[in-house]
């Protein structure tokens, strides 16, 4: 697979062809519509192993669903793809439960493969694809496309970027709330429990930059806890309030940001019934 520079503007449809399209996946079942993509790559050579790279796709649906909301999906694992990535699209008509997290069936598959040499390569696959997926006429555009050839066309508007560095990491906040969660049940818990403990916080740390999961264990060994939450306005990790401005980017938000006063990784959390 040719080499691509991501830090410079790249399109979508550099990483996908026509041929690794499914303009309609007939299937209501999210493995086996899994399983489909999966295969379109390994006819492509784009993938070798099926089954490992199919387990390790499953394993991380298992961890928290990967659909995204608003009929959209983004199973993904980080396997050699002898490239750098490798990407397969299905779009289905009827619907395709995930397990969303607003309950919706999934019309719009997109699966990624990435290379394990690469750490942070979804992170920022992901932000490029968020840009335009969060806006509902871009999706509106997509689940009416009349052919395989006016999806790759739209999916092709797509625009690639590495983000800014700042404080705001892209990444899913739920993803590092749950790492540090299972670092600590580590500590706890019996020495057989301990190797499916660190199976999956392995597979949270496949998918979080190499930075972000320095500072994340450089806090864990200082405090014994990198992210804390916020709930009404105040830092729970250092009581002390943070912005307006900051409270109210993160309500409601995915993303990371980190507390001016204590230097933790915060995230949204809801008030606490007495």
């Amino acid at each position: 697979m040719e080499n691509k520079d991501l830090h410079k503007r790249s399109s979508f449809s550099d990483f996908l062809k026509p041929s690794q399209i499914v303009f309609d996946l007939k299937t209501k079942d999210k493995v086996d519509a899994i399983e489909k993509l999966l295969d379109i790559l390994v006819r492509q050579k784009l993938v070798a192993n099926k089954k490992l790279t199919l387990t390790r796709i499953i394993d991380r649906e298992n961890l928290e669903t990967t659909a995204i909301g608003e009929g959209v999906a983004l199973p993904h694992a980080r396997v050699d793809t002898g490239g750098e990535i490798a990407i397969a699209v299905g779009r289905s008509e009827k619907g395709i439960s995930f397990d969303a997290v607003d309950s919706k069936k999934v019309h719009l598959i997109i699966l990624v493969v990435w290379n394990p040499t690469l750490p942070g390569l979804f992170n920022h696959l992901f932000a490029g694809l968020a840009r335009f997926l969060i806006k509902p006429e871009f999706r509106q555009r997509l689940f009416q496309a009349n052919d395989k050839s006016d999806l790759y066309k739209v999916l092709s508007e797509i625009e690639l970027l590495l983000p800014p560095h700042e404080d705001k990491i892209i990444s899913r906040a739920s993803l590092l709330k749950k790492l540090q969660d299972l670092e600590v049940k580590k500590r706890r818990a019996a020495k057989e429990q301990q190797k499916e403990i660190h199976k999956h916080a392995g597979l949270i740390r496949e998918e979080l930059d190499e930075s972000l999961l320095t500072r994340f264990d450089r806090l864990m060994e200082r405090y014994g806890f990198a992210v804390a939450e916020v709930v009404d306005g105040v830092c729970q990790g250092c009581n002390i309030n943070i912005s307006t401005q900051m409270f109210s980017a993160i309500e409601g938000s995915n993303d990371i940001y980190v507390c001016e006063n204590c230097g933790k990784y915060l995230v949204y959390g809801k008030k606490k019934k007495k």
